[in-house]
This record gives C-alpha cells, structure tokens and sequence, in this order.
C-alpha cells in the first residue's frame, strides 16, 4: 500500500502543472507585485503578467512563503493595478534556448534577439540559474590568454579559468579597454576554439552603439554573443542578463568544448539593481544601502567560471565595475575583490598624463599569474622581468615624489635613472595604441627595452643568464 502510494505521489509528480491565473494582488512596490493566496509557487519560477489594456509582461518569483507570492516584473509596472491585473504562474523557471548559431548574434537583456535576426530555435533550452562550479570538479587554472595589452599580459597575466575585474571610475575609459580585450584576446595555441561572451548592463544607447561599431568593424562580433541592456531598458533586466550571458558560455564551452572569455559590464549597474529590490522589498539594508546577501549574489555570478576536470572547454571572466566616487573600498569592488583572483585598476592619475590604457600595476594583482607564465606559456623571463619593472617603476613613483620636493638635482646620478625609467615605464610599456594588439613577446621587449638604462648590478630580481640571453645592450655599471 505504501509502494501505491509512493507511485500515486511520483506520478502526480511528473503531472505538468497547469498554469494558473491569479487576481489576488495586494500589493505592488516599484518593480514587485505582492500576491496573496498562491498555492506552490516556486522561486525562480517564471510567471505572466496581464495588464488591464491586454498587454503581456514577464515576471518572475523572487519569493514565496505562506501563500505570498513575491513577483519581479521585467518591465515597468505602470498602468497595473489592484483589480485588473492578473499574474499566470507558468510552473517553469527562466531558460534560454542555446546553440553555436548563437556566435555573431546580439540578444537583449532577456535573451531575446536584438539585431533584427530570427530567434534561436533549439532543442536544448538551459536554465539560467545555474550552479558555481563544485570545488572538487575543478581543475587548476592554467595557460596564459594573450590580451595584446602589455600592462595586463606583462604584468597582471590573466590565466585561463580565471576571474580578473577590472575596477574604474566614471569618465575613465572602460569600455574602451573593454571593446580591445574583445578584439585582440585569443589563445596562443591557435587549434584550440576561442570565443567572447559580452555582456552590458545599464550602459547606455551611445556605448551600446560604441560596443557593436568595435565588434563589427573589426570581425570579433563573427566570434561573440552579445547580450544588451540598455540604461532604458527596465532595470530588473539587470539582473537577469548576466545569467543569460554565463548560460550561453556554459553550453559553448562545455558541451562545445571552447574556450569562452565573458566580460560583463557595469557590475555596479547590476549591484544598483539589486539595491532597488531590496529596497522594494523593505529588507533591512546592509553597507551603503546595498543588501546583506549581495557578497552571496555576486559570488553566484562569479564563481561560475572556471575548468572543470574532464571538459576541455573553459570559462575566463573579466567583470568591470565602476567605483562610485573612486572609491576601492566601496562595498561593490570590495566584495568583488573578496571573491576573484585579482583585479586591474584604472587609474585617474595616469588618464590625466595621456597614458592609455591607464592601468595602474601598483594597485592591481593576478593572484594566478605564476600558473600561466613561464616555459611553454609565455618566456622563461617572465617572471624576473616583471618582478623587476615592478621594483623599479615603485622605486621610481617614490623618487617622483621626493623630487618634487627638494628637486630633481638633489637626486643621484642612480635616483634619476628610476626617475627617468617610471616616465618611460608609463610612456612607453604601459601606454599603446587603442588598436595595438601586443604579442607577449612584444611585450617583454619593451620591458628589455627600458630596462637598459640600467646596470645589471641594479638588475637584482632577474636572473644573470636571463640578462645574458636578453639584454640588447647594457651600459657599463
């Protein structure tokens, strides 16, 4: 009797639910609507709003308890109301029909085409939601991904399976780091599948415009999916297109076996997002207004990136976010930098010299550089080289400084080589060309290149038959 049971509950089970139509709101709170009485809804479970003119809008269940339902509504709410708006419970969660078809194609926010393209038909439909990567699935982060921008591959290396932020500022140019990493990232082995994953949230019509002009006019949009939402776009959107995007990585690369680099930007629209439906929801407010849960959110988000053992696809991701009032100790760059392996800082200072892009390596960090460098990555040099424009250009800023005060001829003759070496580091290694796509050989020549101003007594962090083999031409000591 109880095995009748059981199959009697199983079978009731598999019974698709029937969607139901509920005229039981009791409340609606910017993009929330608060319905009453509902039998089993489910979080995350999609619904359909009706409005009192007949239009349609999707929505989706954020909360249940007790028969509330808590719905997000992708849309504005205006023109709701209490009596004549319905809300269908639709018994499946958001999902995105994926397919390689979809690489050279620009979707919106919900995934839904925006370049005037037919939709995705496929049999494979994947949940959005999906799950940070097991700890014990993982496999190493490995292998260098060359960028072709000296700053970040000579010196912050991004490593494959790696996540890498990038922290700026209003008015610092971002997108436009954003739109060469696109461009110019690629593997060095080039037998291996390659493709970019982007995503824009909150941006506006004028960078949306900047981003497709870039991708299109240098043939990297045949090699991308783009996802758009746009600054008009409803805000709830926001936090559903980053999910879109890692969804349509996810199948690319592990079911397609290639290795994806996704890059989001503005992380900080997203965490503004957030705050609206804390807000919406009367829950109590963490730092800075932002929800307490908000280090758990954007961990779902970053932590789906990776190598999994066993899958020879990959996931790379370069979040961007903007510092509201520069501010690094902000709690949306603060818990980024809790949960990623780094971070590439944008810096004012270098912007206001003409130094693009204006990276500043003393504040940024790839804690996986050491794994993708090296013999067979990128050169035996790598390293000390590094290490050694690093000592020299801190050296350099301190001198900078000093000299301001008591005057560059009070410096000695080796203090005014590091002088002189941090001005040629900022002009020379670090700034380039919007549209100059650097080999990491280039790149480690041009470190060779400024570094021979100086003796090789001072070259301490490399070692002396790297200076032998490398050295062009080096100055008596």
């Amino acid at each position: 009797m109880a095995q009748a049971k059981a199959k009697a509950v199983a079978a009731a089970d598999a019974t698709p639910r029937v969607p139901i139509e509920y005229r039981t709101i009791d409340r609606i709170a910017g993009p929330l609507l608060f319905v009453q009485d509902v039998a089993n809804a489910a979080y995350g479970e999609l619904v359909e709003i009706g409005l009192p003119d007949g239009a349609r809008r999707q929505g989706q269940v954020l909360d249940a308890r007790r028969g509330l339902a808590i719905v997000q509504a992708f849309g504005p709410t205006m023109g709701m109301n209490l009596r004549d708006t319905s809300v269908k419970f639709l018994g499946e969660t958001a999902k995105l029909p994926v397919s390689e078809e979809m690489l050279g194609r620009v979707f919106d926010g919900l995934g839904q085409p925006r370049d005037g393209g037919p939709r995705i038909v496929s049999k494979t439909a994947l949940e959005i939601v999906g799950n940070a990567i097991n700890p014990w699935a993982r496999e190493e982060p490995s292998e260098f991904i060359q960028t072709g921008i000296s700053a970040i591959d000579g010196m912050n290396t991004l490593v494959r399976g790696q996540k890498l932020p990038v922290f700026s500022a209003a008015g610092l140019p971002h997108n436009q780091i954003a739109a060469q990493i696109v461009r110019q990232s690629k593997l060095r082995d080039s037998s291996e599948g390659f493709a970019v994953v982007f995503a824009g949230m909150g941006i506006t019509s004028e960078e949306a415009n900047f981003f497709l002009r870039e991708f299109e006019s240098t043939g990297a949009l045949e090699r991308a999916v783009v996802f758009l939402n746009l600054s008009s776009d409803p805000s709830m959107e926001r936090i559903v297109t980053p999910r879109m995007a890692l969804t349509a990585a996810e199948y690319l690369a592990y079911e397609k076996d290639l290795h994806i680099l996704v890059v989001l930007t503005d992380m900080t629209n997203y965490c503004e997002a957030l705050r609206e439906v804390a807000a919406a929801r009367d829950e109590v407010p963490g730092r800075r207004g932002y929800p307490g849960y908000m280090y758990t959110d954007l961990a779902t988000i970053y932590e789906r990136a990776g190598k999994i053992h066993g899958r020879k696809g990959s996931i790379t991701q370069i979040p961007i976010l903007t510092m509201p009032a520069d501010d690094i100790t902000h709690p949306i760059p603060d818990l980024t930098g809790y949960i990623t392996e780094g971070q590439t800082v944008a810096s004012r200072d270098l912007q206001r010299r003409g130094v693009f892009p204006p990276i500043d390596v003393a504040l940024s960090l790839s804690r996986l550089m050491n794994q993708g460098i090296g013999p067979g990555q990128t050169r035996e040099d790598h390293r000390g080289v590094a290490d050694q424009l690093f000592a020299s250009y801190a050296i350099g800023r301190d001198q900078r400084a000093l000299s301001a005060i008591v005057g560059e001829e009070s410096l000695s003759t080796t203090d005014r080589l590091y002088l002189r070496f941090a001005d040629r580091y900022e002009q020379e290694f670090v700034n380039q060309r919007p549209d100059e796509d650097r080999s990491i050989d280039e790149t480690l020549d041009i470190g060779w290149k400024i570094l021979s101003d100086f003796p090789d007594s001072e070259l301490k962090r490399i070692k002396p038959e790297f200076i032998a083999k490398y050295r062009k031409a080096a100055p008596a000591a």
